[in-house]
């Protein structure tokens, strides 16, 4: 079969346009591979960093054990399928993260390492995430996807601006990259050509040009096809129904009707279907190749989320602080919220197949938050990886630093960065990578 189509594979509409998933037919990722290599091999290294607020409970995030045989602690559990495919990395630690000792001065340098400016000023550090997004995502259409579930914190809290509590991902040191909490509005940057609130929808705009395309792809390629379109078509009716339901994110109702103002349009008004979207975009992002970069921070640091959709009536922030060693199963049940949305993004990357290897085989899916537990205990941070990196990473694997020289988190950034191809001598506070990384 003689192919006629450029590097990247698009379909094409009135303002939209659609990148392809990965096809064994078609050379969707770069030039045709040559002939020893193996099927997959072209895909692309992505990196997709989540990130939860308030941390987890301490006592029940821990694993021992190698391969298959991998133990996990209870706030784990939900991702115990992914055993062979995860990276636990345990006693890495942010030093300037020990400075204020508050969540934003906790959270604001997260994936920097950078010294934070007190007294209200806004001066961290690019972040990891950026500074790939800056060098390895120029290939792509959107060099990084940022988005958020909850809006961002004004005022300051103990001399740190809470903004540091409300962003992860920096573009420069003074510049928080744009939090996009819009499922919708991501989605649009994704495919269409001018991010504006559009009637038609981007499957019917390409539709034709995606009939003329399946005639000439193989068979496996076709039901790929239509498993992506279909996948498309969903997020794009969950999105539609997201600002249409009367209840409002973080609060039950006890009242027949909502006695205060409807929330602005768009914005899904339950915080289990504003995560499940944003982690849908994801990997539809992942998926086309759109970006190969993406943060979702699910949760800011100090966070007053509630969780009514968990029979859980306390804000997220004052749950955090029972973590004193008592068993707290609402605590728990939210580190398990947070959990299964990591889980989910991983579930539906392993089942898109690139050749001989899956989505989450070529990605890198991390887990952390600022600190170990909400008695803001930054002396160790939770840390966990899922995916192989494209075969540049090896999985099924406990990784413990407690007690050894180089155990900072700015030298698993710098290991990751290489994995992606950004090769630097020094990154924050490190100059070191992680050699077991």
């Amino acid at each position: 079969m003689t192919h006629q189509f450029s590097r990247r594979t698009w379909l094409r509409g009135a303002g939209v346009t659609m990148a392809l998933p990965w096809m064994e037919s078609l050379p969707v990722w770069g030039d045709e591979p040559a002939k020893s290599s193996k099927p997959g091999s072209q895909a692309p290294v992505r990196l997709g960093v989540l990130f939860a607020g308030n941390g987890f409970h301490a006592g029940h995030w821990w694993a021992k054990g190698a391969g298959s045989k991998i133990e996990l602690g209870k706030v784990l559990e939900p991702v115990a399928e992914f055993r062979e495919k995860m990276t636990f990395v345990g006693g890495l630690y942010n030093e300037q993260a020990l400075k204020g000792n508050i969540h934003s001065s906790q959270t604001g340098n997260i994936l920097s390492g950078a010294a934070l400016a007190p007294g209200g000023d806004i001066v961290s550090g690019t972040s990891f995430d950026q500074v790939i997004a800056q060098q390895y995502g120029r290939s792509t259409r959107v060099s990084s996807l940022v988005l958020g579930c909850e809006r961002s914190n004004p005022g300051i809290h103990k001399n740190y601006s809470m903004l540091y509590s409300s962003h992860i991902s920096w573009s420069s040191p003074t510049t928080p990259t744009p939090l996009e909490l819009y499922p919708a509005l991501a989605f649009d940057r994704l495919f269409k050509n001018r991010v504006q609130k559009g009637e038609q929808s981007v499957l019917d705009a390409v539709l034709g040009e995606a009939s003329r395309f399946r005639r000439k792809v193989s068979r496996r390629d076709r039901q790929k096809l239509d498993e992506y379109l279909n996948s498309v078509r969903e997020v794009e009716q969950r999105i539609s129904r997201a600002g249409q339901k009367g209840e409002l994110q973080g609060w039950k109702p006890t009242l027949d009707k909502p006695n205060i103002p409807r929330p602005p349009e768009g914005i899904p008004q339950n915080i289990a279907d504003h995560a499940k979207l944003m982690c849908d975009i994801v990997v539809l992002a992942f998926q086309t190749d759109m970006t190969r970069v993406c943060t979702l921070k699910l949760n800011n640091d100090h966070s007053y989320l509630q969780f009514p959709h968990l029979g859980v009536e306390v804000g997220h922030h004052e749950l955090s602080h029972s973590d004193r060693g008592k068993q707290s199963p609402d605590w728990l049940k939210v580190n398990h919220f947070f959990m299964e949305q990591y889980a989910y993004i991983a579930r539906k990357l392993d089942a898109i197949q690139e050749g001989d290897r899956t989505a989450l085989d070529n990605s890198m899916l991390m887990m952390c938050s600022s600190m170990m537990s909400g008695i803001h205990d930054a002396t160790q941070l939770p840390v966990v990886l899922l995916g192989g990196g494209g075969g540049k990473l090896k999985t099924g694997r406990v990784l413990d630093y407690h007690g050894k020289p180089n155990r900072k988190m700015c030298s698993l950034y710098l290991s990751l960065m290489e994995k992606c191809g950004v090769r630097m001598t020094a990154f924050g506070d490190s100059t070191a990578k992680l050699a077991e990384v």
